[in-house]
């Protein structure tokens, strides 16, 4: 079945769903707004891919069956852990007829519905997965150990396999871009992706040297140390306003500004 979803709103927007009888869309924990009466809804620390649930309907296979189910659920709630994300995921089933669920992530911003055909994964930035088809898969990816350190929010990122619809969200406006077109690579703030497809190498990279220039960008910059870089040939998708951005924002509206004039390496945050 294919997903029937519709991105309501502008400043803030809301993915609304439209279930046929008996298929199911799962959310992260806290994206939920509301849901016709004959939407069941059922928590699971294991997520598509894994039968392990909580509760009736829980999937049988003898004991050995049990325990694989078992260590891949704490395996799996392990990574989420790990990465910082939620540890359980809902799901909504429409019986008796049509229902109808929505979805909205947690920043005023732009939400994607992504259509997956089982070729090409997609990758997202921590936080961007709203929901998505029972059919597709949700995993961690991690890029690496150097890079993670260097590269902030970029180090954990949210894997989508399988077929179907996925939603996402982000901060701000949204801007599609394809390295392909720009020679190959685009530089940018570590805070400004959202999701680009499988096929796309992601990295870090210094801004500048240990000279004046490099030492200018680092401190007055804004931008800290590092840049991401995305190479290759497919989709990007960025957002204009990062996290950090928008929570520096929010202290100096209430007279708790932090940043001082310079930004980059002066900026403190919540972290």
């Amino acid at each position: 079945m294919t997903l029937r979803q519709q991105i309501v709103g502008n400043a803030m927007q809301m993915a609304v769903c439209s279930l046929d009888p008996g298929q199911t869309v799962y959310c992260e924990a806290g994206k939920f707004l509301f849901k016709t009466a004959n939407v069941g809804m059922e928590t699971r620390l294991g997520g598509p891919g894994n039968t392990a649930r909580q509760g009736p309907g829980a999937q049988g296979g003898g004991m050995g069956g049990m325990l694989r189910q078992a260590m891949g659920t704490a395996m799996q709630v392990g990574q989420r852990a790990l990465a910082g994300e939620s540890l359980a995921f809902q799901y909504f089933t429409a019986a008796g007829g049509e229902g109808t669920v929505g979805f909205a992530g947690v920043l005023p911003g732009e939400m994607r519905a992504l259509e997956l055909n089982g070729s090409r994964a997609w990758f997202a930035e921590k936080d961007a997965f709203v929901a998505a088809e029972e059919s597709v898969r949700f995993g961690i990816a991690f890029a690496g150990g150097r890079q993670g350190m260097s590269g902030g929010e970029g180090f954990i990122l949210e894997k989508f396999t399988g077929t179907g619809t996925v939603i996402i969200a982000g901060a701000g406006n949204f801007i599609d871009l394809n390295p392909a077109d720009f020679g190959g690579r685009i530089e940018v703030d570590t805070g400004c992706i959202v999701a680009f497809e499988e096929g796309i190498q992601y990295g870090v990279q210094r801004i500048g040297g240990l000279n004046r220039q490099g030492i200018m960008n680092a401190v007055f910059g804004g931008e800290g140390l590092s840049l991401a870089t995305l190479e290759g040939n497919g989709q990007v998708i960025l957002q204009s306003m990062t996290i950090e951005g928008l929570a520096n924002a929010l202290k100096k509206a209430q007279g708790g500004d932090k940043q001082g004039p310079t930004g980059g390496l002066f900026s403190t945050h919540a972290g």
